[in-house]
C-alpha cells in the first residue's frame, strides 16, 4: 500500500513537471511570433522616393546627392524606431511623414500639381499582422496625409476616405491643416508652367519588426498636370501599398493606372502564398516581365516575413534605399 502511494506520488509529480514545463513552451511560443521565423531582434527597413526619372549621368552631382542624403535621413528616422524594438507600422509612418516634409519628393510639400495648379495628395498605410489598412485620397489641406491614412485605419471603421470628407476627418481628430499652398514650392509651380505630360514617382516605405510584424506606407501628389479627382494606385490598397505578416510588404511607384489593373502590391504576396515563389521571383516576374510587356512604367520595394529585400524596377531610376539591424546600409539611385 505505501509503495502503491509513493508511485501515486511520483507519477504525480512528474505530471506536474511535465505541465508545467509545457505551459512554459505554450506561453513562449503565444508571446513569440508563429507566423515566420525571423530571428529576434531582427528588423529590416527599405523605403523609395520614386520611379523614373533621366538616364544616368544626366542628373547633376549636386542632385542626385541631395536625393541620397535625403534617403538615408528618412530612413534613420525608422531605424531609431525599430531598433528600440518600436512597431514597423510606427517606423514607416514616421519615415513617410519625413519625407511628405520634404520638398524633394513628390509627396506633401513638393508634391506636383493638377490641372488646375493645386496639389491633390493620396496616402495608404496597411498593417501585415490585423490584415487592417487607411487610405485617404484627393486631399488639399491634409499637412502629412500618411498620417490621416492610419488615423482612418486606427479611428475610424473605413478603409479610404476622400476628398471633403477626408479633410473634415482629419480636421476633427486633430491633425494638422494648411493652406493648400503650403505644399506648392518654385520648383513644382515652374515645372507645371512648362509641362502637361510630365510623370512623377511617389514616396514608399516597408519595414519589419522585431516582433516579427510587416507594415508598408504609400504617399504621392500623383501625377503633374493630372485631371482633377485623378486617383492613382497609392491609396488603393493592394495596388500600390499591401502588407501580410505571412508573406510581404509592398509599397509601389509608377504608373498608377497600370498598378490598379494588375493589383501589383497584393500580386507579389499571392505569387509567394499560392504559387510559393520567393519575394524576389515574384516582384521580377511582375515589374520586369508582366508590367514592362504592357509598357507599364515604375517599381517597388519590399520585404518578406524573413527580411530578403527586393527592389526592382523597369524606368531609368529608382530613388531607394534600406537599413538593417544587421548594421547593412545602401542608398541607391540607378
Amino acid at each position: 500500500m505505501k509503495r502503491t502511494i509513493l508511485y501515486l506520488l511520483l507519477f504525480l509529480a512528474g505530471w506536474q513537471w511535465a505541465a508545467g514545463t509545457g505551459l512554459r513552451a505554450q506561453n513562449t511560443a503565444v508571446t513569440g511570433d508563429l507566423s515566420n521565423t525571423v530571428p529576434a531582434e531582427k528588423w529590416v527597413l527599405v523605403i523609395h522616393g520614386g520611379a523614373g526619372g533621366p538616364p544616368k549621368g544626366t542628373m547633376p552631382q549636386d542632385i542626385e546627392q541631395r536625393f541620397s542624403d535625403k534617403l538615408k535621413e528618412a530612413m534613420e528616422i525608422g531605424a531609431g524606431i525599430l531598433g528600440k524594438g518600436g512597431q514597423s507600422l510606427d517606423a514607416v509612418e514616421a519615415v513617410i511623414r519625413f519625407m511628405e516634409d520634404c520638398p524633394l519628393f513628390n509627396a506633401g510639400k513638393g508634391a506636383v500639381l493638377n490641372e488646375e495648379g493645386v496639389a491633390e495628395l493620396d496616402a495608404s498605410i496597411m498593417d501585415g499582422k490585423t490584415g487592417l489598412a487607411g487610405a485617404v485620397a484627393g486631399v488639399t489641406t491634409i499637412k502629412n496625409p500618411v498620417s490621416a491614412a492610419r488615423a482612418v485605419m486606427d479611428k475610424s471603421p473605413y478603409v479610404m476616405l476622400i476628398g471633403a470628407g477626408a479633410e473634415q476627418f482629419a480636421r476633427r481628430i486633430g491633425l494638422e491643416i494648411v493652406d493648400p499652398s503650403y505644399f506648392i514650392t518654385d520648383v513644382q509651380l515652374e515645372k507645371w508652367k512648362k509641362s502637361r505630360e510630365e510623370k512623377h514617382g511617389t514616396v514608399g516605405a516597408v519595414a519589419l519588426d522585431m516582433h516579427g510584424d510587416l507594415a508598408a506606407a504609400t504617399s504621392t501628389g500623383g501625377m503633374m498636370n493630372k485631371m482633377q479627382g485623378r486617383i492613382g494606385d497609392s491609396p488603393v490598397i493592394g495596388a500600390g501599398t499591401y502588407a501580410d505578416n505571412a508573406t510581404c510588404a509592398v509599397s509601389c511607384t509608377g504608373h498608377g493606372e497600370f498598378f490598379i489593373r494588375n493589383v501589383v502590391a497584393y500580386d507579389v504576396s499571392a505569387l509567394m502564398k499560392y504559387k510559393k515563389m520567393s519575394l524576389q521571383d515574384a516582384a521580377g516576374f511582375i515589374i520586369l516581365e508582366k508590367l514592362k510587356s504592357m509598357n507599364a512604367s515604375g517599381g517597388l520595394i519590399a520585404v518578406d516575413k524573413e527580411g530578403n529585400i527586393t527592389m526592382p524596377f523597369n524606368t531609368n531610376l529608382m530613388f531607394r534605399g534600406f537599413m538593417t539591424s544587421e548594421g547593412k546600409t545602401e542608398v541607391q539611385v540607378y
